[in-house]
């Protein structure tokens, strides 16, 4: 269908330089953040083995080599992400994370022996279609001088209102649902990371913002608001990434990442929208062919995670580790206990 107004060329150099840069970091993040997954994994499986593993509330993973290797892949990739949301709105940027899990589940399929079935793979190429749609239709950058009108945009009644009900959700999943439902529900953990992590999102695009005019000449660290943004950021991402390693040490690596890609995706384009009104800028045509773009990218996430655990027609399997499991899905007594890892070599 011919595009309205020119051909596809012109269409594409309507992106401006910034939308651009915010892509190109956007994808190089997603690189990153994938591959660390899996490392992680990896690290979180060895120490498990000789010590308290996290989803049990053990921290011996902290002396792993092995999970420092993947933690410094996954700052390299967030400091690359950190660096788009300065560029790129957040409904642009954000579904490109659909790339990381593409990356973690070829990875976990490979290394980990974590079985992608076809339909899983037919849910990463959904993935894709639906992440390009929405990279295709994002809204321009909004124009911003002053890290003061950031925080007058979050300090306006409905995104305050928004705050208000992550913040009580989280602190019910942390002190109600986690000590009865953590180790047998992948959403809880999960849900603790993608609510925070939507407002860890507002606050890094803010406080990218800041740094961004600081060093295009207007300094913007004299105001007290970075600060606040930038105490922000780090509480939410210590938060997010205590109950992402539980969650990643409990359940199977190629359910966890697309089920926290969706979730965190669609309460950070929640917020950005609530926050920094993305949607005013757009045409009804734009915002509902975004919408379609992010459910391609849901029907996707559906497929790989609803096919991860079937293998010539059986039906999945619960995909949580046991208590007493060890690192090649066995029992204490020997009695596999995930199909998906029962052939595996010891």
């Amino acid at each position: 269908m011919a595009l309205e107004g020119g051909s596809w060329k012109e269409s594409y150099k309507g992106m401006s330089a910034d939308n651009i840069k915010g892509l190109v970091l956007a994808l190089s993040s997603s690189v990153f953040i994938g591959a660390s997954f899996i490392v992680k994994k990896k690290g979180l499986k060895k120490a498990g083995a000789s010590g308290i593993r996290a989803g049990s509330g053990g921290y011996t993973y902290l002396y792993e080599p092995l999970w420092w290797v993947g933690m410094i892949t996954m700052i390299v990739g967030e400091i690359a992400n950190f660096a788009a949301y300065a560029f790129a709105p957040a409904i642009l940027v954000t579904p490109l994370g659909a790339l990381s899990i593409i990356i973690s589940a070829a990875l976990a399929h490979i290394i980990l022996r974590e079985k992608l079935h076809i339909f899983g793979i037919l849910g990463c190429v959904l993935c894709v279609v639906g992440s390009t749609t929405i990279v295709l239709h994002a809204p321009q950058e909004r124009e911003i001088e002053s890290v003061k009108e950031v925080w007058d945009l979050a300090t306006e009644p409905a995104f305050l209102f928004y705050a208000a009900l992550v913040i009580a959700a989280v602190f019910i999943l942390i002190f109600h649902f986690i000590p009865d439902y953590g180790q047998t529900h992948i959403m809880v953990y999960i849900g603790v990371c993608s609510l925070v992590g939507s407002l860890s999102v507002m606050s890094v695009k803010a406080l990218g913002i800041a740094l961004k005019l600081t060093l295009s000449g207007t300094n913007q660290l004299m105001y007290p608001q970075t600060w606040v943004f930038a105490f922000v950021v780090i509480t939410c991402v210590l938060t997010q990434m205590n109950y992402l390693n539980k969650a990643l040490d409990t359940f199977n690596t190629a359910v966890v990442s697309p089920i926290y890609y969706v979730m965190f995706t669609s309460l950070t384009i929640l917020a950005s929208v609530i926050m920094f009104k993305d949607w005013d800028r757009q045409s009804p045509t734009q915002i509902v062919t975004e919408m379609c773009g992010f459910m391609t990218i849901l029907s996707g996430t559906f497929l790989l995670h609803k096919t991860k655990d079937m293998a010539d027609g059986s039906p999945s399997l619960p995909v949580r580790l046991s208590k007493h499991t060890d690192e090649d899905g066995f029992g204490t007594e020997g009695i596999p206990l995930r199909r998906q890892d029962s052939s595996r070599a010891p």
